[in-house]
């Protein structure tokens, strides 16, 4: 079971009509691979959540605006030049629409909204489009009242997050020359086709990669699932990986974890990961009986957007030299305005089927039983991915080094 939230708000700084087609594959699964390797090179050893569609969905409204080499340079990095011209907004409203499914499956909720500066005069026919391809309503503020916009905003993102997500933007965030906030909100439920018993969730070691151990809670449960052994063909990736697809409710939704070895490194898996390899993964993996051994874990993460997104080739929208004058009604208006921050804050839940309170867990230790079956044991850092199996588009990326640390002599831990 899994809830996430996220939310990618792009502040504005006072600074053609897309044609219905036949939608062809996302092509822009490598950019968000290489997104996810900046966020890692980033030096930390800390656990990663971010969404590709977030991030898609935000940078296709500032594109709707976006002109000149403003608009060449979100279209050549995230892999859009392929396309016709603004074939991919189609796109993108393709993939999200098909992750809208009866509720009894899984729930994703996604909500797009534009804060405008009241008094300036915004395009008509961007909002029009925006509303179209993107669902976004469109509400006008006075950011000179930046407290009370702050405490608006960060409301609106609570409501459409399950109240999960907390103070995303702050009163600092806003100035007199604040023109535009868009924010966009992701939030997934999902519950697991095969759910892990509660009962049989016990304190299991989890080793880190820097050589120490924490106390987790560790769920188990023997089950079909899809599952492949891989090896990179040399000793880059430590040699033999294993791949485990576990399907949400429908099996449209799914999370894809990979496992180095034991004694590998996350880190020495990380390098080899592209968008070809995680298409070659789900086409390869295979329905068997696995025994898995996963921790119940819980990750919130704030992400600066606008660094790596610039060492992307993003990197005008973020200057004065931005062009998004398709927003404004006045072209000149238009030509002052840039992104003054792009943030991403993301919530991850992961436990044994959904239910966010704590499950009764024991104080007995779990022990590595006789294998009879395959064994994904991710008692070590390991890298994940939950995607939509129909399109394979990819909803959240990530890897847990740390998962939750449970301190079994606490007061509050239950025990059987």
């Amino acid at each position: 079971m899994l809830a996430v939230g996220l939310f990618v708000p792009l502040l504005l700084l006072r600074v053609g009509c897309c044609r219905a087609t036949e939608v062809p594959e996302d092509a822009s699964a490598e950019f968000w691979v290489r997104l996810y390797h900046q966020l890692q090179m980033a030096g930390t050893d800390d656990n990663i959540i971010f969404s590709p569609l977030s991030v898609a969905l935000a940078l296709g409204m500032v594109e709707l605006g976006a002109r000149g080499s403003s608009l060449q340079q979100i279209r050549q990095a995230v892999g859009y030049t392929q396309y016709r011209e603004d074939e991919e907004f189609a796109v993108l409203k393709n993939l999200t629409q098909a992750l809208i499914v009866d509720e009894a499956q899984y729930v994703v909720h996604l909500a797009n909204s534009l804060f405008l500066q009241t008094g300036v005069h915004f395009n008509p026919e961007f909002l029009k489009l925006i509303k179209h391809y993107f669902h976004a309503e469109a509400e006008t503020v006075d950011f000179n009242e930046s407290a009370a916009v702050a405490q608006h905003i960060n409301a609106w993102v609570q409501n459409h997050t399950a109240n999960k997500i907390h103070d995303l933007v702050s009163a600092e965030d806003f100035s007199s020359l604040t023109r535009i906030t868009l924010i966009n909100a992701v939030y997934f439920r999902g519950s697991w086709k095969n759910q892990f018993r509660p009962e049989n969730t016990r304190t299991f070691s989890f080793s880190k990669d820097d050589g120490s151990e924490v106390q987790t809670l560790m769920m188990y449960q023997q089950g079909d699932f899809y599952y492949g052994e891989f090896s990179d063909g040399s000793s880059e990736a430590g040699g033999v990986y294993q791949v485990l697809e576990m399907p949400y409710e429908g099996e449209d939704m799914s999370m894809m974890i990979v496992l180095p070895r034991q004694e590998v490194p996350l880190a020495s898996l990380e390098p080899i990961i592209k968008a070809s390899l995680i298409e070659d993964w789900a086409n390869n993996v295979k329905k068997q009986k696995v025994e898995v051994y996963l921790p119940r874990f819980k990750v919130e993460q704030k992400i600066d957007l606008r660094d790596a997104l610039q060492q992307l080739g993003i990197k005008n929208i973020f200057t004065k030299e931005a062009d998004l004058s398709a927003m404004t009604a006045d072209t000149e208006e238009g030509r002052d305005l840039f992104i003054g921050k792009a943030v991403q804050k993301s919530y991850l839940e992961v436990t044994e089927e959904g239910a966010e309170g704590a499950a009764g867990s024991g104080m007995i230790a779990l022990t590595r039983t006789m294998v009879l079956y395959p064994q994904v044991m991710a008692d070590h850092p390991f890298f994940f991915i939950i995607r939509n199996r129909k399109t394979g588009s990819i909803l959240f990326m990530g890897r847990v080094m740390n998962p939750e640390v449970v301190d079994p002599f606490d007061p509050d831990f239950d025990s059987v």
